[in-house]
């Protein structure tokens, strides 16, 4: 009879002592159960907050007509979609859907897709590959650098808003091939990016400019149009060296995203790109809703003129905190309000202060954001009253005092 032979050592018996040391470098992030509360309220494992933290930019999340749309496609759909959108996924909502953006983002075509992540992660390495040149900004969102690595195209990372540094790359590219890739507002700084300036660098360099505009798409630009719009580049102006990619989960309430473009580019994408050939397509409720979500969209300059009326009253509310802290607000005319505090530390221990008085505004670490530059980003949405805001403005001077007098 063989004794029992001892287990061998896995490299899976580190995972603990790993977690451990995330924990100890106060990175280690925890999910939190949420339902709706109404407005911007919500119930933060079974306790009521006052939520700064949504990307529901313009509040439709919740509005009675995207669930009624929903309902009535599941009538007449079913749930899911059954198939890539290739084979039998492409209903006759997500279809109507694809008209229906390009038509809103004035541009000649657009493809809808399940995942804003999935999009860029994908579309990227269907424009560029090896021996290709591809350029993106220092402070681009997760998607499009894993696109960038997925490409295999060689990368140039430029200083964030550079475009000088990227001027002085796309002059000493050989390659033949060039891509410009660029968040239109950034998601956790909250500027905007010089979007003519970017369209005539990749002009005079024959490059393609791929913005993403997560953040801009339904809050920027006439009725909601988007960054693009808002710089005057679509419609007649449009270029057809610029793919215009938003998701459809923030302003517009609902999820997926969308690219828009040129035609012949889009129909490129469609046969290339593997997140969209190889993937389930988004269900037809979903397409529906968002059909409906434009039409409030576009009509929704009220929740935009109240939603700046906000990003006012906390900038001015908010440049009053003490100096000796160091605590301030990055430039930002968009909902996305960036509160630099410095350590992960401190920037964790704000946040539990805020939740303690039922607030409910996350700390941002590294490597989400370059060390040292641990924050609060406050989310502000037309769901907020004025109430709301001061009552965030009152919060962080209390606790600005509290830190002070430690």
């Amino acid at each position: 009879m063989t004794s029992p032979t001892a287990p061998q050592a896995s490299w899976l018996d580190n995972i603990p002592a790993r977690l451990a040391d995330i924990e100890r470098a106060h990175l280690l992030r925890r999910r939190r159960v949420v339902e709706p509360a109404g407005g911007a309220r919500l119930r933060v494992d079974g306790q009521p907050m006052l939520a700064f933290c949504s990307n529901d930019y313009l509040g439709l999340a919740s509005h009675p007509a995207l669930a009624q749309a929903a309902c009535e496609a599941t009538a007449r759909f079913g749930v899911g979609s059954g198939g890539s959108p290739l084979v039998s996924g492409h209903s006759a909502a997500n279809d109507a859907l694809e008209h229906d953006l390009a038509a809103y983002v004035q541009l000649p075509r657009a493809l809808y897709f399940y995942a804003g992540y999935a999009t860029n992660t994908g579309i990227i390495p269907a424009l560029v590959g090896e021996g290709d040149a591809l350029f993106s900004d220092a402070l681009n969102h997760a998607c499009l650098i894993d696109g960038a690595r997925l490409s295999r195209a060689t990368i140039h990372r430029y200083p964030h808003a550079d475009l000088a540094a990227l001027e002085a790359q796309l002059a000493a590219s050989p390659a033949r091939r060039k891509l410009v890739i660029s968040d239109a507002v950034f998601s956790m700084d909250g500027d905007l990016i010089d979007i003519p300036a970017l369209l005539a660098l990749c002009e005079r360099y024959d490059a393609l400019l791929l913005l993403d505009d997560a953040h801009g798409f339904g809050v920027l630009g006439p009725q909601g149009r988007g960054s693009l719009a808002q710089a005057g580049l679509t419609g007649p102006n449009a270029s057809r060296r610029v793919l215009y990619m938003a998701t459809l989960g923030k302003a517009a309430g609902v999820a997926g995203a969308f690219v828009a473009g040129d035609a012949a580019l889009i129909e490129w994408l469609l046969q290339k790109t593997r997140t969209y050939i190889f993937a389930t397509a988004a269900p037809p409720l979903l397409a529906s809703a968002l059909r409906r979500s434009l039409h409030l969209m576009e009509a929704a300059d009220d929740r935009r003129t109240r939603l700046d009326a906000l990003i006012a009253q906390l900038r001015q509310g908010l440049a009053t905190l003490p100096a000796p802290l160091g605590w301030h607000l990055l430039p930002s005319r968009t909902p996305v309000q960036a509160l630099i505090i410095g350590s992960n530390e401190a920037a964790l221990a704000l946040m539990e202060g805020l939740r303690a008085q039922g607030l409910w505004v996350p700390a941002i670490r590294p490597p989400t954001v370059p060390a040292g530059t641990a924050r609060l980003r406050i989310a502000l949405s037309a769901a907020h009253t004025t109430d709301d805001v001061a009552q965030l403005i009152e919060a962080l001077h209390a606790l600005a005092m509290q830190s002070l007098s430690h």
